[in-house]
């Protein structure tokens, strides 16, 4: 099991990514961006919602403007705090699946940037 695995208590998203971007596109789930809002500034992917890391920890109520009923995939730059992100959204009871793959990765993979 790898860090990111152990993390995470041996949940990790393993989908492709084209099936993470269909599902998103369909409104089948959740795109978040959990950097922080300067980061957010300097671009982001027209299909993710920003919630970032600091702001759900201090108020884990924010989590309520997103879905329950649908998976709610999450990245960063790297993927380390979308681990954490997905811990605490878990807890909560959400079907929070953190990405593996950086921003610029989804970029390249087809997810928008947004202008």
């Amino acid at each position: 099991m790898g860090l990111f695995s152990f993390l995470l208590g041996g949940a990790s998203n393993t989908e492709p990514l084209a099936d993470v971007q269909a599902k998103v596109r369909q409104g089948q789930a959740v795109l978040v961006d959990c950097r922080e809002h300067d980061e957010w500034g300097d671009g982001h992917l027209r299909e993710a919602h920003m919630l970032s890391l600091s702001k759900l920890r201090s108020n884990p109520a924010l989590a309520n403007q997103l879905p329950k009923d649908k998976p709610v995939y999450l990245h960063w730059r790297a993927g380390g705090r979308a681990m954490l992100a997905a811990r605490l959204l878990k807890k909560l009871g959400y079907d929070a699946r953190p990405l593996r793959q950086s921003f610029e990765t989804l970029a390249r993979s087809g997810f928008t940037r947004a202008a």
